[in-house]
């Protein structure tokens, strides 16, 4: 889970954080030359637009200059809206004890979708109980219903809300069901990342609004993933000294400090 900041994951995050501000498509001039303040070379950026264009997430279109230019499917905007109330949400508010309970089966001439759906309840953030039953917490069924419609994975699904009731402690079974270990370590990685960007700011650092888009497109980028990995798990079924609160208030503070003044950059 360690940061990558592929071309194509940069892009992405770009449209999250600015590019859905733009009127009407942004240019691919335009995308060249702010993916390239992220050092990403414009050959990358092409390529990278192309495979995004191939899996419906944008779509070409005229920009207002009538130039070339790229613009976000529907099914692109609600995933980024999904991804809004996960990435910017309150982390502070995690689950209350009540569960989402995903059960699939999947005829074997389609078991392809059984992959799927595994890798897509996993992405959302769901934990693993035993084949075909996945769990998380119960303020992702929205956001689960959009996913599964979105996919056609709906008539293969059965959702249940619940409380778990045994026969192991709850904070037992969650260790089983997700890799506590693993998530930990990638808040950790993101904080030895980003951390010391918050570290100069509070000290009075003063970017310019070049630096201040860099610096928060690459924190957005390390943090949009964590969210999902993490889906807010109860506090209580949690380790002591959970990274996961800090990193969320690094990343909180970042968003406070860099996003409208990068946002200079990109209207610039």
């Amino acid at each position: 889970m360690a940061e990558q900041h592929t071309p194509r994951s940069l892009i992405v995050t770009f449209y999250g954080a600015y590019g859905r501000a733009f009127e009407g498509p942004v240019p691919v001039s335009a995308l060249v030359r702010l993916l390239g303040a992220a050092d990403v070379d414009a050959p990358s950026v092409r390529s990278s637009v192309s495979r995004l264009k191939r899996r419906g997430f944008l779509l070409p279109a005229r920009a207002a200059d009538g130039s070339a230019g790229y613009e976000l499917s529907g099914e692109a905007r609600q995933l980024l809206d999904d991804g809004d109330r996960r990435i910017y949400g309150d982390r502070a508010v995690r689950g209350t004890g009540e569960w989402l309970v995903a059960v699939f089966s999947v005829p074997e001439q389609e078991r392809h979708k059984r992959h799927l759906l595994r890798s897509r309840l996993a992405r959302l953030g769901f934990g693993s109980v035993a084949p075909g039953v996945w769990i998380a917490p119960a303020h992702l069924y929205e956001e689960t219903g959009h996913t599964l419609d979105r996919l056609h994975l709906t008539a293969y699904v059965e959702l249940f809300r619940g409380t778990h009731l045994g026969f192991a402690p709850t904070a037992e079974a969650v260790a089983r069901w997700w890799d506590l270990t693993a998530l930990a370590k990638a808040h950790e990685e993101f904080l030895d990342r980003h951390e010391p960007v918050l570290r100069a700011l509070q000290q009075g650092g003063s970017p310019t609004p070049e630096q201040a888009y860099r610096d928060y497109l690459r924190a957005l980028d390390g943090w949009r993933r964590l969210p999902y990995a993490d889906p807010g798990l109860p506090h209580d079924l949690l380790p002591a000294d959970w990274p996961g609160d800090r990193a969320a208030a690094v990343f909180a503070e970042l968003h406070a400090r860099l996003r409208d003044t990068g946002a200079r950059f990109v209207q610039q």
